[in-house]
């Protein structure tokens, strides 16, 4: 596609610069030929006003030695005989024939004559004896002088509008052929197996539409395979049970060989199980990591998922708020991860907050991280770092009152959480909230980076996100 461009560009290109560079050089010529001869009617103009007063020699040497240009020797005049017994006078060069300049006197209209060299200019005057001739002799270089310096002109402009359409249009080329070229390649890992490759949805309109079909497309065999997957685990230990029941009757079948055949066969069968059992773990990990490569748009997730609570949220008669999730969130890890953490942030909030106490979601997309804010208007939490230390170790609580309290918690809510941003290099950490409650806040690192611990962009960072709670508090939305 890429050089078929070039080829078109290329194409048009030279048509065009062909088609205005030929007539422009013909024109410059034509003009440098008009240009020639109009110096030369000048010249033979004032020697006119000197044969009008007189036909004397030496006051027309001297008008042609005063009219003369450049090396001299271009201007003659042949002036006719006066008298019956006068003769016709030659003044200066003559180059004409004979026949070209009486003919010239008997039209009384200029007239051009070929010589060797170039070409006569034959201006015919009238005098008092009759029609005398001036002769101006224009050399073949002055019919052409400039015009190969506009021909060079004109075919390097020519040069340049081709050299500058193909490079647009290998520049347009590759902006195209760039997208599609990853667009086969993905596919072709995909083929290959590889589950997490995906596009990226860039250049024309069309081959964005054609990326994110490919990517949506690439999601669905993720979950395809992972739910066959699942259906042959699930069926696999299904049959663990019915494989007992038959292997605790072979047992009691005796030692005869139709005996020993079935106990062999039941074994084998369990083997068998066993292997599909262990091949649907292995590959489930496999897609799970895809997965998590793939990644996920963190706003697609919130909106399903506050979609579930906000019908709980209503009929508790809580104030819902949902923050920077109007536009995509793109995260490195599962959809079903980070959904997984949300309903466990949420249902926290319903499980230890009271009804009708408000709570809500935000979301921070900065340069290395990504920034989940679950806030409540709830009582909070005295010691959050007893909390979190709590849930480090899988026990007392994920932060909310049952974390203090010691006890009605099994922990594991925190630590779905703790888990998924440990597995990007993020973190936790429970803090007061602008709503007056608790505020859990998942760092949830983009490329492998590190949740700032401090320094000038993590400072900034949390100023930011300080000022935006704050706002979003004042206003009620």
């Amino acid at each position: 596609m890429r050089w078929a461009l070039v080829k078109v560009a290329l194409a048009v290109t030279a048509m065009v610069v062909v088609a205005f560079a030929v007539p422009l050089g013909l024109v410059v010529k034509e003009l440098a030929r008009d240009r020639a001869y109009s110096n030369a009617e000048r010249q033979a103009a004032t020697i006119g006003p000197v044969l009008a007063i007189t036909t004397d020699r030496t006051q027309l040497e001297r008008a042609v030695a005063s009219a003369e240009t450049g090396s001299g020797g271009r201007i003659g005049v042949h002036v006719p005989a006066s008298g019956k017994n006068g003769r016709p006078a030659e003044i200066g060069s003559r180059r004409a024939p004979q026949a070209d300049v009486a003919a010239a006197a008997k039209l009384g209209r200029a007239s051009i004559s070929p010589v060797s060299g170039g070409s006569s200019l034959l201006q015919p005057t009238a005098v008092a004896a009759g029609i005398a001739v001036v002769e101006v002799f224009v050399p073949d270089e002055a019919l052409t002088r400039g015009v190969a310096t506009s021909w060079l002109v004109l075919a390097g402009v020519g040069l340049a509008l081709v050299i500058g359409s193909v490079a647009v249009a290998d520049r347009l080329g590759t902006r195209m052929v760039r997208p599609a070229e990853r667009l086969a390649g993905a596919a072709h890992d995909l083929g290959r197996g590889r589950l997490g490759v995906r596009v990226l949805e860039d250049g024309p309109k069309e081959l964005r539409s054609a990326a994110s079909a490919f990517n949506a497309m690439a999601d669905q065999v993720v979950q395809l395979l992972a739910n066959e997957r699942e259906l042959a685990a699930d069926l696999s230990h299904r049959l663990r049970t019915p494989l007992t029941v038959l292997r605790l009757n072979a047992a009691s079948l005796g030692d005869s060989p139709a005996a020993d055949q079935t106990r062999s066969a039941v074994e084998q069968l369990e083997r068998e199980v066993d292997q599909i059992i262990r091949t649907a773990r292995e590959q489930k990990a496999q897609t799970q990591q895809a997965a998590a490569v793939a990644g996920c748009d963190a706003a697609e997730v919130i909106h399903e998922r506050m979609a579930f609570w906000s019908a709980l949220a209503e009929d508790e008669g809580r104030t819902v708020r949902i923050a920077g999730a109007d536009r995509p969130v793109r995260l490195p890890v599962a959809r079903p991860d980070l959904a997984a953490a949300l309903d466990a942030m949420l249902g926290n909030v319903f499980r230890h907050t009271p009804e009708g106490t408000a709570f809500a979601v935000d979301v921070h997309n900065a340069e290395e991280a990504v920034i989940v804010l679950v806030s409540d208007a709830g009582p909070g939490i005295a010691d959050p770092d007893a909390a979190l230390r709590r849930g480090w170790s899988g026990g007392g609580g994920w932060g909310h009152r049952p974390a203090v309290a010691g006890g009605g918690s099994t922990g594991l809510g925190l630590d779905i959480v703790r888990r998924l941003a440990e597995s990007t290099g993020g973190d936790v950490r429970i803090g007061r909230s602008v709503l007056g409650g608790t505020e859990v806040r998942v760092w949830l690192a983009l490329d492998g980076g590190r949740a700032p611990r401090g320094g000038r962009r993590g400072h900034r960072l949390r100023r930011t996100l300080r000022t935006r709670r704050r706002r979003a508090a004042r206003t009620g939305t």
